[in-house]
C-alpha cells in the first residue's frame, strides 16, 4: 500500500534522512518496520512564519516496493537514416527538440552559430576581462544558449504546456542531481550545466544526430512557399523535411533575415529595466527573519510584482548567491544578466527589475514595424554603452540615490567583474520606464520592508528578458502561419520564457512534426 503524507520540519531536521523518515511514519501512523521503501516527492520552503520550515511531500510504501521507472533514454531510436529535421539553435528548445527526435526516429541536424560549451568559455573570459564581445559566441550564443550561463533555474508557470517531469528526468539522466525532480524551485548552476549539455550532445550524436557549431544561418531556402533548407555564412547548406527555428531571444539578425525572406513576424510585448544587487545576507534576514541564516537553508530568493501606471513592474531571473554578468551580443552595447553557481555561495543577491513594454509604448518606433521593440532595446543598450569609456564597465547607482535622482558619490562592492561607474540611471531610459522603475522600487519597499537597503545598487541595462518579436505559428500544427516547413519554437519565437518552457516547446514542436510526417513513436 502507498501512503502519501505532508510534513513540515525545521531545516536541520529536514537535512537528516533518518529524522525525515521517523517523522513521516509517525505522522502516517504506521509501523516503521512495515515500510519497504520511501522517497520524497516534493520539497519546498515556507518562510512565512517566525522561522522557516521545510515542507516535504513523502511517499511511503508498505509491504510493496516503489515502481521502478525505466530510463527515458531506453526509448531512443537509431536515427542515422531517419527523416531529417534541421534545428537552428542549440539552446534548451533546440537540444530538447533534438532529444525528442530520438523518440520518433527523426534525424536531428542542429546548427549553432556559436561554439561548443568548452570553447565558449574563452569568449566569456574575453568579455569579462577585456570587454571584447564576439557576436557569435557570448553569454547568449553558443552551445546550451543563454540558459547555460544564467543559473539553470528550472521552475516554470507553464505546467499545462508539456511534460515538465520528462524535461527534468532527461536532465538527470545526463548528469543533473536528482534533487531537481523534487525541489519546487530547482536549479542546476552555471558551473554544472556545461557538462550536462555536453552529455546531451553526446547522446544526440550517438544515435545518429548531427551538431554543427560555428554555423551562422543567414539565408532561408524557399521553394513554392515552403522552407526546405538553410544556408550558413560559412558556405554550408542544410536541407530537411522540417526546419525548426529555435534561435533564442537575442538573435536579432534572424528577425531581419526572416523579413528579408518575406516571412511574416510580429512585434510583441516584452520588458526592459535594470539589475538590482543586494548583500545576500540582508535578503536572508528579510526573508528568513534570521541572521545569519541557518546553514541548512539555501540562499533566499524573492519574487516581486506591482502595477505602476498601468504597467507591470516585476522581478525577473532572481539569482540568490549570484553574480551579475555582461550579456551583450554585439560590440557597442551594454547588457547585463544574472547567474549563480550550484552552491549559490556568492555574498550577493541580484535580480532583474523590469517594466512591461506594450505596443502603445512603441508609437515613436512605428516605422520599424515588427522590429519596433528591438529598435527600442538597441537604442537603450547603445546609449548605456555610450555613457561609459568604451569597455564593458556598466553604469550603476545606489538604489536610494536612484529614487532621489542623485548621482552616487561612491558605489559598494559588486559581483560584476568588468567594473562599474557611477551614473544617473534614469537619464539612460525613456522617462516612462525610469519613472515606473522608481515607483516600482518604492512599492517593493512597502511589500518587502528593508528592500531599499543603503548598500543596494542598480546596474543597467536588463533588456533581454524575452523576445520583442513573435513568429506566428498554427497552434495545433506549430507550423508558421504562412510558410510551410518552418516551425518557430522557444523564446526567440515568442513561445517560452525559460529553460523548462523552452525545452517543452521544443519537445512539443517535434511531436507535431512527427505527426505531420506520419512518423510513429
Amino acid at each position: 500500500m502507498k501512503h502519501v503524507i505532508d510534513i513540515a520540519l525545521s531545516p536541520s531536521e529536514a537535512s537528516s534522512p533518518e529524522l525525515v523518515f521517523a517523522h513521516a511514519v509517525h505522522q502516517a501512523g504506521i509501523d516503521a518496520d512495515s515500510v519497504t521503501s520511501h522517497h520524497v516527492l516534493k520539497r519546498s520552503i515556507d518562510a512565512r512564519g517566525k522561522s522557516p520550515k521545510i515542507m516535504l511531500n513523502i511517499a511511503l510504501f508498505v509491504n510493496e516496493e516503489a515502481p521502478i521507472q525505466s530510463p527515458l533514454s531506453s526509448k531512443f531510436r537509431d536515427v542515422h537514416h531517419g527523416k531529417r529535421v534541421v534545428i537552428i539553435g542549440a539552446g534548451p528548445a533546440g537540444y530538447f527538440a533534438g532529444l525528442e527526435c530520438l523518440f520518433h526516429g527523426l534525424k536531428p541536424i542542429i546548427i549553432e552559430r556559436g561554439k561548443d560549451a568548452r570553447s565558449r568559455r574563452r569568449d566569456l573570459r574575453a568579455i569579462q576581462q577585456f570587454g571584447i564581445v564576439n557576436p557569435h559566441s557570448n553569454y547568449c550564443f553558443g552551445e546550451g544558449g543563454a540558459g547555460t550561463y544564467s543559473d539553470g533555474k528550472l521552475w516554470t508557470n507553464s505546467k499545462k504546456r508539456g511534460d515538465i517531469r520528462k524535461v527534468l528526468q532527461l536532465l538527470v539522466e545526463h548528469g543533473a542531481h536528482e534533487r531537481i525532480l523534487i525541489d519546487t524551485h530547482g536549479h542546476i548552476g552555471s558551473n554544472k550545466l556545461p557538462g550536462i549539455i555536453q552529455e546531451i550532445r553526446a547522446t544526440i550524436e550517438q544515435y545518429g544526430g548531427e551538431i554543427h557549431f560555428d554555423s551562422w544561418v543567414n539565408q532561408f531556402l524557399i521553394e513554392h512557399d515552403r522552407v526546405n533548407g538553410v544556408a550558413c555564412a560559412n558556405g554550408n547548406i542544410f536541407h530537411g523535411d522540417a526546419i525548426i527555428l529555435a534561435t533564442g531571444h537575442s538573435a536579432r539578425d534572424i528577425f531581419t533575415t526572416l523579413l528579408e525572406a518575406g516571412i511574416h513576424i510580429e512585434s510583441k510585448p516584452f520588458a526592459i529595466g535594470v539589475r538590482v544587487e543586494h548583500p545576500q545576507a540582508y535578503i536572508d534576514e528579510i526573508r528568513y527573519k534570521q541572521s545569519p541564516r541557518d546553514p541548512h537553508l539555501p540562499a533566499s530568493s524573492y519574487k516581486l510584482v506591482e502595477q505602476v501606471q498601468g504597467r507591470g513592474v516585476f522581478s525577473f531571473c532572481m539569482c540568490p548567491g549570484g553574480l551579475i554578468v555582461p550579456a551583450a551580443t554585439a560590440p557597442g552595447e551594454i547588457v547585463v544578466n544574472g547567474m549563480s553557481m550550484s552552491r549559490r555561495d556568492s555574498p550577493f543577491a541580484n535580480s532583474g527589475i523590469v517594466v512591461a513594454i506594450e505596443q502603445v509604448d512603441l508609437k515613436e518606433y512605428e516605422q520599424y514595424g515588427a522590429l519596433a521593440g528591438m529598435q527600442l532595446q538597441t537604442e537603450i543598450e547603445q546609449a548605456v554603452f555610450a555613457s561609459g569609456d568604451g569597455s564593458q564597465k556598466a553604469p550603476a547607482q545606489r538604489l536610494q540615490d536612484f529614487l532621489t535622482g542623485t548621482v552616487s558619490q561612491s558605489l559598494p562592492k559588486s559581483s560584476y567583474i568588468p567594473g562599474l561607474y557611477s551614473h544617473d540611471i534614469a537619464t539612460l531610459f525613456p522617462q516612462h520606464i525610469a519613472k515606473r522603475l522608481q515607483f516600482g522600487f518604492q512599492a517593493f519597499e512597502r511589500s518587502m520592508r528593508g528592500y531599499l537597503h543603503p548598500e543596494a545598487i542598480i546596474v543597467a541595462t536588463e533588456s533581454r528578458t524575452s523576445s520583442p518579436v513573435r513568429i506566428p505559428r498554427n497552434p495545433e500544427t506549430r507550423e508558421h502561419v504562412h510558410m510551410k516547413g518552418l516551425y518557430p519554437c522557444g523564446e526567440g519565437a515568442g513561445y517560452a520564457g525559460g529553460i523548462v518552457s523552452a525545452a517543452m516547446d521544443g519537445q512539443n514542436t517535434v511531436q507535431a512534426i512527427a505527426k505531420a510526417l506520419g512518423v510513429q513513436v
